[in-house]
């Protein structure tokens, strides 16, 4: 017999939602293209959302609720999605937030990855981060270059994950996904088994403090390719988060092999196509270079952006090279690419600029 609380989350398929919120003294919520859409439905009270979560947590699952006031776990409904989860606590009672994991993993191309960010996964070792703020889209770009690899590389690829999104079939390479919880105690745990099992891709769904930091950068130096997510929202500030994650009588050591293992950060904003057929990731774009390495190791990280911006690192490119990009080839509004900038005028000046391109061009 199905959970009540399914009903909801088929709500969210059908209308190809991205999250379903649901929280004790609000009225249940979808999150459509980005903006939040009230369900019609009454306010919940407190004993209403106790009452939908007590069918959908198993026993293992209240008892982490209850010991630790929040649980993470992907839930499925069959013949319909998988849904990460997350139930907590708050103010009113309990809330959750459930979020629809696509049934099929997606191609680089599908999501329309520049050729710069796929040829990353064609390193033989390194470190690859991908950022962005939550609900950005992070898993989805990992999942898509992990994808990649498989199609085209005979690789062992060994993810850990809290919880496993994205489930992927063997096509060309081996691959072990291990989910905390389920599979290991601890990412420290996971991480310190799957340096054990010979990777030549490690994929960390996270990166969360100076123990997986240290273990993902010996990895990377012993011929690894490691890719992990942060939640930042920029290239700087994810090269800044790893280097603040360590003691600081460690952090000169970590800028100097940041600088030699990088092999690129992307860091990405969701923006709505202009068709309104879906969302459309703008990637800012990091890659290493000599003058990246003399950043990343003098911690002169207030260059980057500078950098970034000049347009002259090969293949490196801001976040506003890229929505200027969307918005030149008609996918994104100006509107909307400008709500995702983080300089607004230049921006302006690029898309002008391009503009002037196309129109000089078709004289």
């Amino acid at each position: 017999m199905s959970a009540r609380f399914d009903t909801f989350l088929r709500i969210a398929a059908d209308q190809k939602a991205s999250d379903v919120h649901f929280h004790a003294g609000k009225h249940p919520v979808i999150r459509y293209l980005g903006d939040m859409v009230r369900l019609p439905y009454r306010r919940l009270e407190r004993h209403d959302a106790q009452a939908f979560m007590d069918e959908v947590l198993t026993p293992a699952q209240k008892a982490q609720l209850e010991r630790e006031q929040q649980v993470d776990f992907v839930y499925e409904v069959p013949g319909l999605a998988r849904f990460r989860a997350n139930v907590y606590l708050q103010i009113d009672g309990l809330g959750a937030v459930f979020r629809v994991i696509p049934d099929r993993v997606p191609s680089a191309d599908e999501i329309r990855a520049p050729h710069s960010v796929q040829q990353l996964m064609t390193q033989s070792n390194g470190l690859v981060l991908v950022t962005g703020p939550t609900g950005s889209g992070k898993s989805t770009t990992v999942a898509a270059l992990v994808d990649r690899v498989n199609r085209t590389q005979a690789r062992h690829v060994v993810t850990v994950e809290d919880p496993i999104e994205y489930v992927h079939t063997p096509v060309r390479s081996v691959l072990s996904q291990r989910e905390i919880g389920r599979d290991a105690p601890r990412f420290a745990d996971a991480l310190r088994s799957a340096l054990r099992e010979a990777p030549d891709v490690l994929v960390v769904g996270e990166v969360r403090d100076h123990e997986t930091v240290q273990m993902l950068l010996s990895a990377a130096e012993a011929g690894v390719l490691v890719l992990a997510t942060l939640h930042t929202g920029s290239a700087a500030k994810a090269i800044d988060r790893i280097v603040g994650a360590c003691p600081g009588d460690e952090q000169d050591q970590v800028r100097l092999t940041l600088s030699v293992v990088l092999r690129g950060v992307v860091s990405q904003r969701l923006c709505k196509l202009a068709s309104g057929a879906g969302r459309i990731a703008a990637m800012e774009v990091l890659l290493p270079s000599h003058a990246v390495a003399h950043i990343v190791r003098e911690n002169k990280l207030h260059q980057i952006d500078s950098y970034l911006r000049s347009g002259d690192g090969g293949g490196s490119r801001s976040l506003e090279h890229s929505l200027a990009e969307h918005v030149l080839s008609g996918l994104v509004t100006e509107r909307e690419a400008t709500l995702h900038a983080n300089d607004a005028a230049m921006l302006g000046e690029l898309i002008a600029k391009g503009a002037r391109a196309a129109q000089d061009g078709m004289r």
